[in-house]
């Protein structure tokens, strides 16, 4: 009798009022802490959603962190150390590529409209490949170059015992990051002025091209030097050739505004030209 009374159903009192008052309440199992004859309740305040946004909002925050740190390098500011923290992500290079891509296509088409209101013999198309040319130019750049460089990185390590690359989502990461500075740059090229066009686009490579030695150099000074001078001279090239191609494919040079024929002064008096006369002739 008495095993079968331990194997009919209990009903715990202090449960059953406990989650009366708070139906959102979970039960959970009891622990070796907790006294024989009653159950632990666990309180679900809704804490897990504001854990969920502080999360979101840290992200963000860090995404900006790593544009500012690619827009302001500076020696000895490693971004990978500064910046990344070993969390490396896809979010900001997607959409970074993504918008340098638009912002080429728009800003081409704009440049053609310009070179048709300053020369009106030039018929204006929407060139709607060009969306498509730049998206694949610019995702493969971002990913097929941190690709090679990664692998170049991996096998010197295997020459050069001290070296320690990134890993690849990092190299990917520098890389997309480090092609920020170029979309207001592209904006600022619609400007129709060949020097400025030429001293942004300067100072956009300089700065991208900076951001990219400054994280590499931690680890290619293990190397020798010459490995390392064409590694990073290799870096800063395949760089200037993304942006040249940019600039001569996306930005065709506008035609020079027509000048006016000067308007001669209809007061100027005409020129009479006078026939020689013979010495002879005054005599007679």
């Amino acid at each position: 009798m008495a095993a079968a009374d331990e194997l009919a159903f209990h009903e715990f009192e202090e449960a059953t009022n406990l989650l009366a008052q708070t139906p959102n309440e979970a039960t959970t199992r009891s622990d070796p802490l907790t006294p024989q004859g009653h159950v632990a309740v666990a309180v679900d305040s809704g804490g897990s959603y504001g854990a969920e946004d502080e999360v979101e909002e840290s992200d963000k925050t860090a995404v900006v962190d790593r544009i500012k740190g690619s827009l302001l390098p500076r020696p000895g500011h490693n971004f990978v150390l500064h910046h990344l923290r070993n969390r490396p992500d896809l979010y900001g290079p997607f959409w970074i590529c993504a918008t340098l891509a638009f912002v080429l296509a728009v800003t081409g088409n704009l440049t053609l409209v310009l070179a048709q209101r300053r020369d009106p013999s030039i018929h204006y198309s929407p060139q709607f490949h060009k969306v498509t040319v730049a998206g694949i130019a610019i995702y493969c750049y971002a990913w097929l170059v941190p690709l090679a460089l990664w692998g170049v990185l991996r096998w010197r390590k295997g020459v050069r015992e001290r070296m320690g690359p990134y890993t690849f989502l990092e190299t990917v990461c520098v890389y997309g990051y480090s092609l920020f500075v170029f979309i207001p740059t592209v904006v600022l090229w619609l400007i129709p002025v060949p020097w400025l066009q030429w001293l942004f686009g300067t100072l956009a490579l300089a700065l991208s091209a900076a951001g990219l030695v400054f994280t590499l150099w931690p680890v290619v000074r293990e190397d020798t030097r010459l490995a390392a001078a064409m590694l990073l001279s290799m870096v800063v090239l395949l760089h200037a050739l993304l942006a040249l191609g940019c600039k001569f494919y996306f930005f065709q040079p506008l035609p020079p505004e027509p000048v006016a024929p000067p308007h001669h002064a209809a007061s100027q008096p005409p020129v009479v030209l006078l026939s020689p006369t013979l010495p002879g002739s005054t005599a007679a």
